[in-house]
């Protein structure tokens, strides 16, 4: 499985799945070690209890919006407001890209999935923090389902979500059909890390499930 998928829909979508969850529990890593074994400047561990909205927002049928892709990410309550985003696609080893270092204040779409807005599970992932400090999802423990998420997109429109549930998981027990397995409707994911760090490591992804709202809401 060390080919780049080609489509976008449900039997390529499948193989992304398991590259990116491959990735994302070996390369969305903090590295650069101080001699006590802990980054310099590391973010505190993250610990989130998994949590869900009492009334899940997207039970209510809602008009998808066409492809176009991601250029700014907004999350108020966690204090994001980053652009451009950045294309991610899947390196030379078959998994798929992470944001670079330089730019851990940015987030990166998976650009072999769904752009947010459409049918299906769009993706997105940000860095928690990395060997220079802590990075654009620094905050995220501050998010709670109800919460929104805006996508601003290269047509001009903003796709704008409602955050349904937060989970989080260890990398080696990644949630690949949950994330990934098609949806009805427009969703979006927004992975980063979390959890104590371990000989340099974060050993879990805080995954972010949200739900199209209507346009205008």
């Amino acid at each position: 499985m060390s080919r780049a998928p080609q489509g976008r829909r449900a039997g390529r979508r499948t193989l992304a799945a398991c590259l990116l969850a491959l990735a994302l529990g070996t390369t969305l890593l903090v590295t650069g070690l101080t001699r006590e074994g802990r980054p310099a400047n590391a973010a505190p561990p993250v610990h989130l209890t998994t949590t869900t909205a009492a009334t899940p927002p997207g039970t209510a049928p809602v008009r998808p919006l066409p492809a176009a892709r991601p250029v700014r990410v907004r999350i108020p309550a966690a204090g994001v407001d980053t652009g451009p985003v950045l294309d991610l696609g899947l390196a030379a080893d078959g998994t798929v890209e992470v944001p670079p270092v330089r730019d851990a204040d940015r987030i990166g779409w998976y650009d072999k999935g769904v752009t947010p807005g459409e049918t299906g599970p769009a993706v997105l992932i940000g860095h928690y923090d990395t060997v220079q400090g802590p990075a654009v999802m620094k905050n995220v423990a501050r998010v709670r389902p109800g919460d929104r998420v805006y996508v601003d997109r290269a047509d001009g429109t903003t796709a704008a979500f409602a955050i349904r549930a937060i989970q989080q998981v260890d990398k080696s027990h990644f949630p690949t059909r949950q994330v990934y397995g098609d949806t009805p409707r427009p969703e979006l994911r927004l992975i980063t890390c979390g959890g104590d760090l371990r000989a340099g490591h974060r050993p879990d992804n805080v995954i972010l499930y949200a739900d199209l709202l209507p346009q205008g809401a």
